[in-house]
């Protein structure tokens, strides 16, 4: 029995029975049997059964975001707003479906059209630490594409995505289109992958892990698209807006207990004002409130387990240069006070490493090309930031930094109408905005003679 606990009691939230191999094979079956309805259902009737959908997760958006919050420790502020990401990407691709454009090229001799169709079953595996909200980046552009799913959630963090199977069928999505398994990733995840009838995965988590899909994937010659790890860079030159930039520092580091993959979890600054960015940032860390998820005044929750707090805890040994620390609360429940690291090198591993929790490097550095230099010295890329009042230095620092999906004087990375995805070891492929259809569809091109006799 797979108990799912909730990380700021530790108490058992809910009993489940983990699904097999077996069960793994009949979600796929019931995918592929639905398969050619749904591909061939009319694009304005997918568009308004998928505009449905968001509807009914809006009406559920607050118990959505209790459910979420008790399963994952994350501030109910944080859920609620996951929740309203939910129904907005939702309605984004609710549009699609009337919108996947094919070409016509001119040739000799006739025409030549293209058209983007769907792939079929697409095996969906997400990761714990965003779990509705990620998986909706994959099944909203999946449906609306055409094709049907088997989602895997993480096995601490599923009840959301039970949720979801629910209300998709009482919001009219066909039978067999939605189908979510709770098991472990090592037996009905890679079922998934290897599974000859499932034509695509997409998975988000740990770089180890992606390595197995695509090793694993390359038996069926299966698409792939990874979201990895990520060890981003928050640069900040000395012309910026010191102040703001000290101040947002900390929250795009410790949200979400820093378990984000997107955390700017090196912070690089311009030697020249490293102190001065220290003491700015001291009362933005301290300030933060870590406690009950449930508290409308939290700003910061646990961790997801008691395995994962010690993970984290290692990169924090005694004697580590701990510059600034805020507090935790001690008891029953897997927490860890936000900590500063400061000042380290890129070798250092606090700085080299992804890990995955409230704790943050600050590395100094000198000039431009020393930034640039150290930003790309990871075998990740996935996001970043970059703080500076000269718009020319901005996009110029921004061309050459090795990452997928940069900000300049913000800390945001995800929008649900931009692309969404990473360099190196941080994956490949393109979630969110228009770009994400392109890979759940197939081009097909076909040429028609229009020559006489």
């Amino acid at each position: 029995m797979l108990e799912v606990l909730n990380p700021a009691t530790e108490e058992v939230v809910e009993r489940l029975e983990p699904a097999t191999e077996a069960d793994a094979d009949a979600a796929v079956a019931r995918a592929k049997r639905a398969f050619p309805a749904w591909r061939d259902i009319k694009p304005s009737d997918r568009s308004r059964l998928l505009r449905r959908l968001a509807e009914a997760l809006d009406a559920e958006r607050e118990s959505l975001a209790q459910l979420e919050s008790r399963n994952t420790g994350k501030p109910i502020g944080d859920a609620r707003d996951e929740m309203g990401m939910v129904v907005e990407t939702f309605h984004y691709y609710a549009g699609a479906p009337e919108r996947l454009l094919g070409d016509t090229i001119p040739v000799a001799g006739g025409v030549d059209v293209t058209f983007r169709e769907p792939l079929g079953v697409v095996g969906l595996i997400v990761p714990w630490n965003f779990p509705l909200t990620i998986a909706s980046w994959k099944m909203a552009p999946a449906l609306a594409a055409g094709n049907t799913l088997v989602l895997k959630p993480a096995e601490l963090t599923p009840l959301t995505a039970l949720e979801f199977e629910r209300i998709a069928r009482e919001a009219g999505i066909p039978e067999g289109v939605v189908n979510v398994l709770v098991g472990p990733g090592s037996k009905v995840g890679k079922r998934l992958v290897e599974h000859p009838d499932v034509a695509k995965v997409a998975f988000t988590g740990s770089t180890e892990v992606g390595r197995g899909i695509m090793a694993s994937a390359a038996g069926t010659i299966k698409r792939v698209t990874l979201e990895l790890g990520g060890k981003s860079a928050n640069v900040v030159f000395a012309d910026a807006d010191l102040e703001k930039a000290a101040a947002s520092a900390p929250v795009a580091v410790f949200g979400n207990a820093g378990q984000d993959c997107c955390a700017r979890s090196r912070i690089l600054v311009q030697r020249g004002v490293f102190d001065e960015f220290l003491s700015l940032m001291e009362p933005a860390v301290t300030s933060m409130r870590v406690g009950d998820p449930l508290d409308e005044a939290t700003d910061m929750g646990p961790l997801i387990s008691a395995d994962h707090r010690e993970n984290v805890a290692s990169y924090v040994p005694d004697g580590a240069p701990v510059a600034i620390r805020g507090e935790a609360p001690e008891g029953s429940g897997f927490w860890f006070p936000p900590t500063v690291l400061a000042p380290l090198s890129n070798d250092d591993r606090a700085a080299a490493e992804e890990i995955f929790g409230p704790v943050v490097a600050v590395i100094p550095f000198e000039d431009e090309g020393d930034a640039v230099r150290l930003a790309n010295d990871t075998v990740y890329g996935l996001s970043g930031s970059i703080w500076t009042q000269n718009g020319a230095r901005a996009l110029r620092v921004a061309r050459r930094i090795e990452t997928g999906v940069l900000s300049i004087n913000s800390n945001t990375s995800v929008r649900v109408g931009t692309p969404f995805g990473g360099m190196k070891q941080s994956g490949f492929g393109r979630e969110l905005g228009p770009h994400a259809l392109d890979y759940y569809t197939e081009v097909k091109n076909v040429y028609l003679a229009t020559e006489e006799g």
